[in-house]
């Protein structure tokens, strides 16, 4: 059975993660201490709300340094709906600009929607050869709430890598979903609200712990 910390940092939605990754088979721990999240087999970060205050939330309990010297090493990091955004360089939130954890380039922005938040069951495209979305069926739906999203993916393919795998989908316009990079994971729709398509999501990226 995997061990998964939850990484505490008073985002919220810590005890739905928590529960969807017991339902998944893990051996979870919701905490904000450093040795428990280091040496985890995986840890997720959620995250609800403003990205601004999410990272004041991170940066309080060093999170940020957790999940750099955890990628160091290469071990495993899901980052849940805020929690993926803030894994990118900045975001801006009517008007409020904040800088993210930087792991990859691009800006969280509001999405041009006739209606926001995005909030409900959509589909995604993720691409061949997926771990996270392995063995689903091409119309799977997942859940969604947000009214910000990473609309351009402005990471240059490595040299000698492989290429992140990159989810889309659309909300008047298309954003990214869900990205799969080595040890970093991260989706923007909620894997702990879609029910049996979140739980098998959850088993695909705990199996490759």
């Amino acid at each position: 059975m995997a061990r998964v910390v939850v990484l505490d940092y008073g985002s919220g939605n810590l005890r739905s993660a928590e529960r969807a990754l017991e339902r998944a088979g893990a051996d979870v721990e919701v905490t904000s201490d450093h040795r428990a999240a280091l040496e985890a087999d995986g840890l997720v970060v959620p995250g609800v709300g403003a990205f601004s205050a999410c990272m004041d939330g991170l940066l309080a309990v060093g999170g940020e340094k957790v999940i750099d010297r955890r990628l160091a090493g290469d071990r495993p990091v899901l980052g849940i709906c805020v929690g993926m955004q803030i894994l990118f360089e900045r975001g801006v939130e009517h008007e409020v600009k904040a800088e993210g954890v930087g792991q990859w380039p691009g800006t969280v922005e509001r999405l041009h929607a006739d209606v926001l938040p995005h909030m409900g069951w959509n589909e995604v495209a993720p691409p061949e050869d997926t771990t996270l979305f392995a063995g689903m069926a091409a119309d799977t739906r997942f859940y969604f709430v947000h009214s910000f999203a990473v609309r351009t993916w402005e990471m240059e393919p490595p040299e000698t890598l492989p290429p992140p795998q990159v989810t889309w989908t659309e909300h008047g316009e298309p954003f990214v979903a869900a990205v799969e990079n080595g040890a970093l994971s991260a989706t923007q729709f909620h894997p702990e609200k879609s029910g049996e398509a979140g739980t098998r999501l959850l088993r695909n990226w705990l199996a490759a712990l």
